[in-house]
């Protein structure tokens, strides 16, 4: 049963997407047509034109109690759009995914924004823009940074996408998914307060690498869904640096549970046991960032509760087919 809802869902979403344009974004269409060969090489060819994967609202903690793996959309749908951009979002969303997760930074005048990098160098045109490098997000003002163009870099088709604002972005992808919320930069106070403007209930996750900022915000927001991001570069209170793939053990668990966490976010260097001695401590466990069929199979094995991935599209095929 669980293999035939899978399998529904991708290929709803794939027959959508081999034959429908995008039209809610604009001024600037991103066309669906290929996308899913770009995505999987291998399109289905079905005739039928149109599709919508649509989501009930859910209450706060229904994503963190759902009895199969969650498919969560890294940066939207980032393997064929732009990153953190609203076609990014479009098409994660078109692809059924559970959860779409995305970046935000506070610029000069106290707004968020929707971006990964703490400079604008990579993923927009600012050295063109303004004949300089490394410019900060923190660095210029919101209306400033939506003066660029953030998906040319990408490919051409996406010309003239912007930087979103966060309570935009939040309020598209939350009317038909779940917002996985990366804070990257800025104040306690700042993600409070948009929360409290724009969030529905059960509609968002909030995960930093940031424990003391998670902490802060479970105070401030006890009932709101935290997720600790890891390895760090070192236990919180201790000298000795695991390094980046820090194998998930007893003492992280113990150690996300001190910030109010609900889900352990994670590399891949989880283990059977690990997963296990999570979910005993009443922690979820997503892995990051699961591009490769083998790999999300490994994984699932293990009985992880979520993949962040690039490609959505590829996660679902690879659920159907276990």
């Amino acid at each position: 049963m669980a293999a035939f809802r899978f399998l529904s869902i991708f290929i709803a979403t794939s027959l959508w997407l081999s034959g429908r344009e995008f039209h809610r974004v604009r001024p600037h269409k991103v066309k669906a047509k290929g996308l899913l060969k770009v995505a999987l090489s291998r399109p289905f060819r079905w005739g039928v034109s149109k599709v919508r994967v649509r989501m009930r609202p859910g209450r706060k903690v229904e994503v963190t109690q759902r009895d199969r793996p969650l498919v969560i959309a890294h940066r939207g749908f980032s393997s064929i759009a732009p990153e953190n951009t609203l076609q990014s979002f479009e098409l994660a969303l078109a692809a059924g995914a559970d959860l779409v997760e995305l970046d935000y930074r506070q610029t000069a005048d106290g707004q968020l924004v929707v971006i990964h990098d703490a400079d604008l160098d990579r993923t927009t045109d600012a050295r063109l823009h303004w004949n300089a490098r490394r410019i900060r997000v923190r660095e210029r003002t919101s209306s400033e940074i939506r003066t660029l163009d953030a998906g040319r870099w990408f490919d051409p088709k996406f010309a003239g996408a912007r930087v979103p604002l966060f309570d935009e972005a939040l309020d598209l992808i939350q009317a038909r998914s779940i917002a996985l919320l990366e804070r990257k930069d800025g104040d306690v106070a700042s993600t409070v307060e948009l929360l409290k403007r724009h969030a529905k209930p059960g509609r968002t996750v909030v995960q930093s690498f940031d424990w003391n900022f998670l902490r802060q915000l479970h105070e401030r927001l006890p009932q709101q869904l935290i997720a600790a991001l890891g390895p760090l570069s070192r236990l919180p209170g201790g000298t000795k640096k695991p390094g980046v793939f820090a194998k998930l053990d007893g003492r992280w668990i113990k150690a996300i549970q001190a910030t109010g966490a609900s889900i352990a976010v994670w590399n891949k260097q989880v283990s059977r046991g690990a997963v296990r001695q999570a979910h005993e401590h009443g922690l979820k466990v997503w892995v990051y960032t699961i591009d490769r069929p083998e790999l999300a199979n490994r994984l699932l094995d293990t009985g992880v509760d979520g993949l962040i991935t690039n490609n959505p599209a590829l996660i679902w095929k690879t659920i159907a087919l276990r």
